[in-house]
C-alpha cells in the first residue's frame, strides 16, 4: 500500500535480521523497502523474501546502507557496535528514524545514538520484547518498595554466540533495578566474583552470566533477604519475540518527533 511503513533492515544475512524481515513482511501496516548485510556475505544480490524463506519481496540485499537507508522511513538494527554508530548517523542525515536494537556498546558509541536522537526518533531498545519491557517496570517498582534489605542478584543465560556480557537487557535491567532504588548502577554493578571475596557488599547489585546452547535469552531477578526470595524472570524460545517488538517498534515512530525513546515508550509505560 502506498501509505504502508517503508522499513529498512540492517544485518539482512543473520538469524536475527531474517526474522526481522519476515516479521515486516507479515504486519499490516509496513513493508520491506531495504535490506543491507556485511560486506562479502553471501546474501548480497539475494531477494530478500527469498533469503527469508517467505518467497520474493522484490527487495535485493545490498551491501550499501547509505543508500538504503536513504530510501526508507525507519532502520531497525540488530547488528554489531560499529554497524550500529554508522547506520545512526546515516539515518540523521537521511531523516529516517531508528529502532536501535544492539547491544554492547562503548559508552562513546552509546553517545552517538544518542546525537541521533537530535534530528530523528531513536528508539534505544537492549532488548524489544514486550515481556523483558514489563519485566523492567516491575523490577524498578520491586526494587523500590522491597529496600536496601533485599540484596539483589540478576542472572542471565543466552547462547553460546554471543559475545558481550553482561547482556544489555541484563544490564538494562540493573539501570532499572538502580533506579528503583535511586542510586547510579555504576556505584552498585557488580559482574566479577572470583576467588576470596569477601561478604556480599551491602547494596550491591549483582550479575550472573551463564552461556551456552541456543538459548534465545533468560533473565531471573532474585531479590534475597533473611527467610525469603522474591523472583522475578523472563524466558524467550525463540527469537521472533524480539522482532516482534521491533516492527512495534517501528511502527510507532512513524510521525513521532525527534527524541531518545524507549520500549517502555513504545508499549505506553511512559509518556
Amino acid at each position: 500500500m502506498a501509505n504502508d511503513l517503508k522499513i529498512g533492515i540492517l544485518g539482512g544475512g543473520g538469524r536475527m535480521g531474517q526474522m526481522n524481515i519476515r516479521q515486516v513482511a507479515m504486519t499490516d501496516g509496513c513493508v520491506v523497502a531495504g535490506v543491507t548485510a556485511r560486506p562479502g556475505s553471501v546474501a548480497i544480490g539475494q531477494d530478500a523474501g527469498e533469503l527469508a524463506g517467505i518467497g520474493a519481496l522484490g527487495v535485493k540485499v545490498t551491501d550499501d546502507a547509505a543508500e538504503m537507508i536513504a530510501g526508507v522511513d525507519v532502520v531497525i538494527d540488530f547488528t554489531l557496535p560499529d554497524v550500529a554508530v554508522e547506520a545512526a548517523r546515516l539515518a540523521a542525515q537521511a531523516g529516517a528514524a531508528i529502532v536501535a536494537g544492539t547491544t554492547g556498546l562503548s559508552p562513546e558509541q552509546e553517545e552517538e545514538i544518542t546525537k541521533a536522537a537530535r534530528h530523528v526518533a531513536v528508539i534505544r531498545a537492549a532488548n524489544t520484547s514486550v515481556g523483558v519491557t514489563l519485566l523492567a517496570a516491575l523490577a524498578e517498582q520491586a526494587a523500590g518498595m522491597l529496600g536496601i534489605d533485599y540484596d539483589i542478584e540478576v542472572l542471565e543465560m543466552h547462547h553460546r554466540h554471543k559475545i558481550d556480557a553482561p547482556s544489555g537487557t541484563a544490564l538494562a535491567l540493573g539501570e532499572a533495578l538502580a533506579k528503583g532504588r535511586g542510586v547510579n548502577l555504576g556505584d552498585v554493578k557488580q559482574a566479577v566474583r572470583d576467588g576470596h571475596t569477601g561478604a556480599r557488599k551491602a547494596g550491591d547489585i549483582g550479575f550472573a552470566t551463564l552461556r551456552g546452547g541456543d538459548v534465545a535469552g533468560e533473565h531471573e531477578i532474585i531479590f534475597a533477604a533473611d527467610g525469603e526470595r522474591v523472583t522475578l524472570g523472563h524466558k524467550a524460545s525463540s527469537r521472533q519475540v524480539f522482532a516482534v517488538g521491533a516492527v512495534r517498534a517501528a511502527l510507532w515512530t512513524r510521525a513521532r518527533p525527534p527524541g531518545l525513546y524507549n520500549m517502555r515508550n513504545v508499549l505506553g509505560f511512559e509518556g
